[in-house]
């Protein structure tokens, strides 16, 4: 097929002099439906679903029946090159069922990547949830949850596709009702934004990631490396969506914040062996019934604009010594703290996982410094993730949401 899927862009009413963006999101769900190329899943209710399988396979000693779903080439805007494309989905995944995400991307001058595996994803344990960085060619190549141009940026478009598996003798079948692709160019600095007004602050439970330290070494371990799902646990508790005792009640008895272990537990990459995949975490965030996926804001203006709506964001920073002023840590090539509100000065304010204690977790970052530090490395990466009754801001000339 040729590129058809509509993007994320600018409102009717933009001025069409703005400058292109350089992040566009396409989003295929509800509202769009599923246009694309069928092999033994039907897309009938707006889902994705496993229907009559086509193939059959060996993966992790099983034998699997499945059916995909491409999605044809997308071209976010004519003339637009791109660098990283990142994938979100939201899937269910009954027990002994899962999905494979793939991707394959192509160059201005028509040069086609091979399909690479971008996840192996269920929501329980009958699978080892994976991801698998060591795919490359002359195009592309994988970092964990990112598709990444070989030559930045070169990538004109890209295909997805997601494969639908169930056990041989198995009638049950995977859903999937929601999938989006994060197509950016990324920078490595932005203008500072002026404070746009916004003088709230929302209400979120505070943990630390730092109590964790040293526990559950086959999640990760804790401490610095859990910065995600306790990020995202924060998020979870806010909405009222955080792991039940029961989910959890294989954590030890006493244990401080069992629902971070949790959380941990339900985004680990063994393919990564850590907790930090992007789009791991937002799968989980979906699987608990809230609307979730990674895309980038450009600046902090915008993130305003989720903060008026009800809506935190978890925001992906890295820093040096003397960069970020109050911080727990003195560096970090890469952390995620969540967005949580901005004072009458348009200071931001945050709770940092990173802090020792959860007293300790909420931070009042200046707003240039905590900028910079947002855009530096992640060219300002977020976890939208919120319901029904925080429905996403408007967009705006340039916004990929």
């Amino acid at each position: 097929m040729s590129g058809l899927v509509t993007v994320s862009s600018p409102s009717a009413t933009a001025r069409p002099a703005a400058p292109a963006p350089v992040n566009q999101l396409a989003r295929w769900d509800a509202t769009t439906g599923f246009p694309g190329v069928t092999q033994g899943v039907t897309t009938s209710g707006n889902v994705v679903r496993l229907s009559k399988p086509t193939s059959k396979r060996r993966y992790a000693k099983r034998t699997w029946r499945y059916g995909s779903w491409t999605s044809g080439w997308v071209r976010p805007r004519a003339g637009w090159s791109f660098d990283q494309v990142v994938p979100s989905w939201s899937a269910t995944t009954p027990k002994n069922t899962f999905v494979e995400i793939k991707m394959r991307a192509r160059t201005t001058t028509g040069a086609i990547s091979g399909w690479k595996v971008m996840a192996r994803w269920a929501s329980g344990e009958w699978i080892r949830r994976t991801s698998s960085s060591s795919q490359a060619d002359g195009v592309a190549k994988v970092a964990t949850d990112t598709l990444v141009a070989a030559s930045s940026p070169n990538l004109d478009s890209y295909e997805i596709a997601v494969f639908l598996h169930r056990g041989a003798r198995s009638k049950r079948t995977p859903t999937v009702r929601m999938l989006t692709a994060l197509s950016s160019r990324t920078r490595s600095s932005g203008s500072p934004s002026s404070w746009a007004g916004v003088n709230t602050t929302l209400a979120l439970p505070q943990f630390s990631q730092m109590i964790h330290r040293g526990r559950y070494r086959q999640y990760g371990g804790g401490g610095a490396a859990w910065c995600s799902p306790t990020s995202l646990t924060m998020i979870l508790g806010y909405y009222g969506k955080a792991p039940t005792p029961r989910e959890y009640s294989w954590v030890a008895r006493g244990y401080a914040d069992p629902y971070v272990a949790q959380a941990a537990r339900a985004t680990y990459d063994v393919g990564w062996s850590g907790t930090g995949n992007w789009s791991f975490n937002m799968a989980y965030a979906n699987s608990r019934g809230l609307d979730a996926f990674v895309t980038r804001l450009n600046d902090l203006r915008e993130a305003e604009r989720f903060i008026a709506a009800g809506i935190p964001l978890a925001a992906s920073i890295s820093f040096s010594p003397g960069q970020l002023s109050g911080a727990p840590i003195s560096s970090t090539p890469g952390h995620l703290v969540v967005i949580v509100g901005f004072t009458a000065s348009g200071a931001v304010v945050v709770n940092d996982p990173a802090a020792p204690s959860n007293a300790s977790v909420r931070r009042v970052y200046n707003r240039a410094q905590f900028e910079a530090a947002w855009l530096r490395k992640s060219s300002g990466a977020v976890y939208v993730v919120h319901d029904a009754a925080h429905p996403l801001p408007a967009r705006t000339v340039g916004s990929a949401w």
